[in-house]
């Protein structure tokens, strides 16, 4: 197992029997392959469907069907589809139980920068700024470190900020950290093989660590 699929696969467990869940673009969209048995969820994409299934089994994509990053997906029985003012309304409402996003940065605080590096030509914010306010948990599901191997998990963001204080959770290949809200940030489980050492050295911030600090479980 990859280190991705290890992240997904764990998000995947942080959902509960009926929640409503919205999945970012990239590695978050992976999460709908990996969803328990016995546990059904309605997946949200804000480009206007309701009931996203699994990724489709190459050759028997729909060309008509894609999510908000233009990536085919399936959808489940009784999916609908709706237009993106009402896709935002349930968005901006509070009706999504969960968002899973991708970040270039979290830190302690619970801030998230996730949109812009500097000097770089981007197309926007997108959803997420809709997303992080408008939910009631925030998952970011991301690489422990940068492409440079710096840490992506900081004492403070350096880049431009998509939403300040609102993220509740990060899973990380090598990690599962819950943020508590003005205190910081608390370490609860490691990859298996790992040993808190490393967690804490791969990491721009200081952890809290929890009692009984537990291996990964997928």
């Amino acid at each position: 197992m990859n280190g991705r699929e290890l992240i997904a696969r764990r998000v995947a467990k942080e959902f509960s029997h009926g929640n409503y869940v919205n999945l970012g673009i990239g590695l978050p969209t992976t999460v709908a392959n990996f969803i328990p048995d016995g546990i059904h969820v309605t997946m949200h994409a804000e480009n206007g469907i309701l009931g996203v299934g699994p990724t489709p089994e190459n050759g028997n994509e729909d060309i008509d069907c894609t999510d908000a990053g233009g990536n085919y997906v399936s959808t489940q029985k009784g999916a609908v589809f709706i237009d993106s003012a009402l896709s935002f309304a349930i968005i901006r409402g509070g009706h999504i139980d969960i968002t899973v996003l991708g970040a270039l940065e979290v830190d302690q605080e619970g801030n998230l920068a996730s949109w812009m590096v500097p000097g770089r030509k981007v197309t926007g914010m997108g959803g997420a700024m809709d997303l992080v306010v408008g939910a009631k948990r925030v998952i970011i599901a991301m690489d422990h470190v940068n492409k440079d191997g710096g840490p992506k998990i900081l004492a403070k963001c350096n880049l431009p900020l998509t939403a300040a204080n609102e993220v509740d959770l990060i899973v990380t290949e090598m990690a599962v950290i819950e943020v508590i809200h003005g205190k910081g940030l608390l370490l609860k489980e490691i990859a298996p093989g790992l040993t808190i050492d490393q967690v804490k050295a791969a990491t721009g911030s200081e952890l809290l660590i929890a009692d009984e600090v537990k291996f990964m479980e997928v």
